[in-house]
């Protein structure tokens, strides 16, 4: 007497399931493109805001969103005194990281000294430092051979310097905050007085 409603019972319940099934795949789709709307939202807001003037002279430049100081790096003025950039917070700076052996650098060592010559000042410095392992004479010689008067002069016999810098070839510059920290890398020469060139600076240096 009962087999009737037991029977019915069955033949509705594949119909509830594909039901209750396509609710729960309407819900988790809604849940994906919430997430994934909220996901592409951060993905923008990390977009550093000199990106759309790395280009021409610039294109090579790697943008980084400021984060961590950099570790600290330790090296000698023309005197042999020891320095460290945690001294020059507050200025943007343009770190160069050069030897007299290696021919890109020398090439690209006049238009950085035009660039300092143009923008250098309270907020901003290019700081050319030498790798060279026989420490100041061979830089110092650079830089009057090829009139360089508005770098000043820094070495670091221990290339320590690059490693800290995350640099593993030269010439490469990096583009550094007033707070210290990584904003911009270029490995390579570039033609650093280019109106490109000082369009970006001039743009990092802005409060």
């Amino acid at each position: 007497m009962s087999s009737q409603p037991l029977k019915s019972s069955l033949t509705k319940r594949p119909g509830f399931l594909a039901l209750a099934s396509l609710a729960v795949a309407i819900v988790l789709a809604g849940i994906y493109l919430v997430l994934w709307g909220e996901s592409n939202v951060d993905e923008t807001n990390t977009v550093s805001p000199l990106s759309e003037l790395a280009t021409g002279a610039m294109v090579n430049l790697t943008l980084f969103e400021a984060d961590e100081p950099v570790e600290t790096v330790r090296f000698v003025d023309e005197t042999g005194t020891e320095r460290h950039l945690d001294e020059w917070r507050g200025k943007v700076l343009l770190v160069n990281l050069w030897a007299t052996w290696c021919g890109p650098c020398r090439h690209e060592m006049p238009a950085l000294d035009r660039l300092q010559a143009a923008l250098g000042g309270d907020d901003f410095e290019v700081m050319a430092i030498s790798l060279d392992r026989s420490g100041l004479d061979l830089p110092r010689e650079f830089y009057a051979e090829n009139n360089i008067s508005n770098l000043k002069l820094y070495n670091d016999a221990t290339a320590r310097t690059g490693t800290k810098l995350g640099v593993f070839g030269m010439p490469t510059t990096v583009l550094l905050d007033r707070e210290g920290r990584l904003i911009g890398r270029l490995v390579g020469p570039a033609e650093w007085d280019a109106p490109e060139a000082i369009a970006l600076i001039e743009a990092a240096i802005a409060p």
